[in-house]
This record gives structure tokens, sequence and C-alpha cells, in this order.
């Protein structure tokens, strides 16, 4: 069984990289990729935006292709999305609140809150529900099985949601994956 669980823990960062990768690769061959990079808005085919939802604006680096994966997962969710390449994201994270060592390799802005990471929009869609009064949702790092790090087998690593409150410390929103 340790065997196993080493050898999961060696493969999961190579998993990881390929999906990033992957992705990536998909992006920039498909044609709707470029539409999309055209379009400040842009919706995945058959997905319907919902107008009760706000607008997302999505930071990353413009070669992150699990960015644009979480990014069509909002989308598939009925968001509108807008997509901001930059090449600097300490910035970004910094104006928006995002607290030391809570960063991931996104930061989006939705209804006024910052939503850091590989979020997924059920819980989005929960902030916005109840409308804390916080900077908005972390999930620092990039945990296998989060949307836009899916595994191919299926496998969720256990990872929790963070809210930051306004004073910038944290507690646990949603729990995900096994145990979760």
């Amino acid at each position: 069984m340790n065997h196993i669980l080493s050898l999961s823990l060696l493969l999961t960062p190579v998993l990881l990289a390929t999906a990033c990768a992957r992705a990536s690769e998909e992006a920039t061959s498909s044609p709707a990729s470029a539409t999309a990079t055209a379009s400040p808005v842009a919706v995945t085919a058959g997905a319907t935006i919902d107008p009760e939802l706000p607008l997302a604006i999505v930071h990353k680096t413009a070669s992150c292709g699990c960015c644009g994966v979480w990014a069509d997962h909002l989308k598939a969710a009925g968001f509108a999305v807008e997509i901001r390449d930059t090449d600097d994201m300490h910035p970004v994270k910094q104006r928006l609140g995002v607290p030391a060592g809570k960063a991931s390799c996104h930061t989006a802005e939705i209804g006024g809150y910052v939503v850091e990471g590989h979020i997924p929009a059920s819980d989005i869609k929960r902030l916005l529900k109840e409308r804390p009064t916080a900077r908005g949702l972390v999930l620092p790092g990039m945990p296998a099985g989060s949307p836009g790090m899916e595994m191919p087998d299926g496998h969720v690593q256990p990872y929790t949601v963070e809210l930051v409150r306004t004073d910038g410390s944290t507690e646990p929103f949603a729990q995900h994956g096994q145990g979760g």
C-alpha cells in the first residue's frame, strides 16, 4: 500500500503538469480559442450565460492552460468570463488582497469578491448567494481533481476552499474530495 501511495505522490506532479500543458496546447490549436482570445467575453459552445450571475474577470498568465480550463468550468456553470492575460500576477493578487501563502495560478474578480485558484463554481455561487462580509474565497495551490485540474482517473485530492475575511484571516468554507 505504501508503494502505491509513494508512486501516486511521485506521479501526481507529472500528471498535473501534463494536464496544464495539454490544456494549453488544445487552447492554442483549436479554432474556438482564437475567437475567445479576440473577444473579451467568450462562452463555451453550448454554454448559456446566466444573466443573474456577475461577470467573472479572470487574471492569468497567457501560458497557463489549467487556468483556461477553469475559466471553461465557470462558463459551463453560466458565468460570462473575461480573460485578462498578464505577465506578472503579483500586483493583481496584492491589489485584490490575496493573503500571503494562499496564492494559486489565477485570480478572478466576481461580484465584488476575489476568487483565487481552482474553486468550484458551486462554491462561488454559494458565496454570491450568501454575500458574507469578506474579501472572497481562496484555494491555495493546485489540488488534483479540482476544476481545471481534473485527473484522468477521476481522483480528487481532499481540499478546503477558504473564506477570506476582511481582516485577511481565513476560515473553512467548503470541503471537497475524498473524506471532504
